[in-house]
């Protein structure tokens, strides 16, 4: 066996079993990536989409035919007025930022409905650092989770507010113990804000949930949308770069914020990516579901391993997150060491905490991709903190994943024998 991966063959047994008692749920899976497919191959079909779009620009980028053609890709796939493509945002939290933006200024609220923003992007709301929200005069309120679910009641009460301007809704957990929203809560959400008369702007953080359902937030009430090509709708294919698709006023908006007042989205050179960028959304739905699968078989190994995990095998799935609490930092540090070396690049680098811009924490990160940071490759992280939880993401190939899964559960394993 020296070819192959150092696998015990009680781990291998274990991961057979595995196995055995998920494969019914992969079948849902299955079926919301064809239909995700035919509606990429739609867009494309609806657009004319050639091999002429794929070449670049360069300096101002003036006259892009194929950025401009994709934007008006991922509208059609969003459901939206307008779409805003671009490997000029710098990752997720620089996207949000843009397209939160958007909808406010000074004397104006940004009211979260679910909890905390992500970590990093509480720096763009409340932070004291040059640009932030908070020094630009605009306000913060938030409504807590209760049991992890929306709270329409506050959240009718908080929007009745006339300086709320900005609903802001988190679809994924980030680093909180709690359940991702599916599509038809944040239409709940979003029938609720409405019924309270409120004409604020709703906005969601979709990271992590593009096509794991067959609709999207912008297709049950929500404004605007915004997400990371590095994860779902890069297909592992973009090498960088976000989308905000939404109402054309507010994508407008967000591409003053990109770029400049008066500019917007009619610059930005492609650099010769565009064909990566197609055909990363053309793979996304394909991508995604073997994630999916990926998180389904993490699930029900470290559950027989004896951890709490979320979701459970079993349960449906609106993003493609799995945790797991590990309660002591010593087994997540065996979890991530094993995903470390099952990824294809930098398989013999040892993850260790550090302290990662924009956390209150350190972070331990395992993250062997082809592309860096692409958390829609096989990955894992977490903040050093009670009640140490991890979180992992990804995997191109769902045999692939099924190897770093098994990896990781062998490191733990071999630690708990020692």
């Amino acid at each position: 066996m020296s070819d192959y991966l150092a696998i015990s063959e009680e781990i291998r047994a274990l991961g057979r079993q595995a196995e055995r008692e998920i494969m019914p749920y992969f079948a849902r899976i299955d079926e919301i990536c064809e239909e995700n497919t035919e509606k990429v191959l739609a867009a494309f079909a609806k657009n004319r989409v050639s091999d002429n779009l794929f070449a670049g620009t360069t300096g101002y980028g003036y006259d892009d035919h194929g950025r401009d053609t994709l934007d008006r890709i991922y509208a059609d796939l969003f459901g939206t007025e307008a779409a805003l493509v671009r490997i000029g945002f710098v990752n997720g939290t620089h996207t949000l930022s843009c397209a939160m933006f958007s909808a406010v200024s000074t004397g104006d609220t940004v009211l979260s409905v679910t909890g905390p923003a992500y970590d990093t992007l509480q720096n763009t709301i409340t932070g004291d650092g040059c640009g932030s929200m908070k020094r630009y005069g605009i306000g913060y309120k938030q409504v807590d989770l209760v049991d992890g679910r929306p709270d329409l009641p506050a959240i009718d009460k908080a929007v009745r507010d006339d300086a709320v301007k900005l609903v802001f809704i988190q679809r994924s957990r980030g680093y909180a113990v709690r359940q991702t929203l599916s599509c038809a809560e944040i239409g709940e959400i979003c029938k609720t804000v409405r019924e309270a008369g409120s004409r604020a702007v709703i906005m969601v953080d979709n990271c992590y949930g593009e096509f794991v359902e067959t609709t999207e937030p912008t297709q049950v009430g929500a404004d605007l949308v915004a997400g990371s090509l590095i994860k779902n709708p890069g297909g592992g294919l973009a090498p960088t770069g976000g989308y905000i698709a939404g109402r054309a006023d507010l994508v407008e908006n967000a591409s003053y914020r990109l770029t400049a007042p008066g500019i917007g989205g009619e610059c930005g050179a492609t650099l010769g990516q565009n064909r990566l960028l197609y055909q990363g959304v053309f793979m996304a739905p394909h991508t995604t579901a073997q994630a999916l699968k990926t998180a389904i078989f993490c699930a029900k190994v470290m559950e027989m391993l004896g951890y709490e995990v979320s979701p459970k095998a079993e349960e449906p799935r609106y993003d493609i997150i799995q945790t797991i609490a590990f309660g002591a930092p010593d087994p997540l540090r065996r979890f991530c060491e094993g995903i470390q070396a099952g990824a294809p690049v930098d398989s013999f680098v040892t993850p260790e905490p550090w302290a990662m811009p924009g956390y209150d924490d350190p972070v331990i990160m395992a993250a062997g991709a082809f592309v860096q940071g692409a958390s829609i490759e096989l990955s894992a992280d977490a903040p050093m903190r009670e009640p140490y939880v991890c979180y992992m993401q990804g995997g191109l190939t769902y045999s692939s994943g099924k190897a770093g899964i098994l990896l990781a559960a062998e490191r733990i394993q071999k630690q708990r024998r020692a």
